[in-house]
């Protein structure tokens, strides 16, 4: 089965995302700050990261940077959620590493397969 790491401080979306991919058929984890998300992607090795731009403790930014500079993560696809949709903010995340960005609200069923079509069936 193919697993998921969820890291967004607002836990309705942590909510949202859980349940859709849960229901897609994939494992997740999830947390709420990105100290703890790194920590959890070090450990649990997930197929796909999911990352909120803006959390406590170190950004979206942050841990996609550090998850793309570990020799064992640099393949892992990351997706980043943005409440702010500018171009500039797109940009931080390619710079970053980011494969995919998303801008909330988004579609679940959007993201679900997104996520299928970046790391297949769960």
């Amino acid at each position: 089965m193919k697993r998921i790491l969820i890291a967004d401080d607002e836990s309705h979306i942590r909510r949202i995302l859980e349940f859709n991919l849960k229901r897609a058929g994939y494992e997740v984890l999830a947390t709420e700050d990105g100290r703890a998300a790194l920590a959890l992607a070090l450990s649990a090795r997930p197929d796909l990261v999911i990352l909120d731009v803006s959390m406590p403790e170190l950004t979206g930014l942050d841990v996609c940077r550090r998850l793309k500079a570990d020799a064992t993560l640099e393949a892992t696809p990351v997706f980043l959620l943005t409440a702010r949709g500018q171009e500039s903010d797109a940009e931080a995340g390619r710079v970053a590493g980011a494969d995919q960005f998303f801008t909330k609200p988004f579609s679940p069923k959007q993201l679900v397969e997104q996520v299928r079509q970046a790391v297949g069936e769960p």
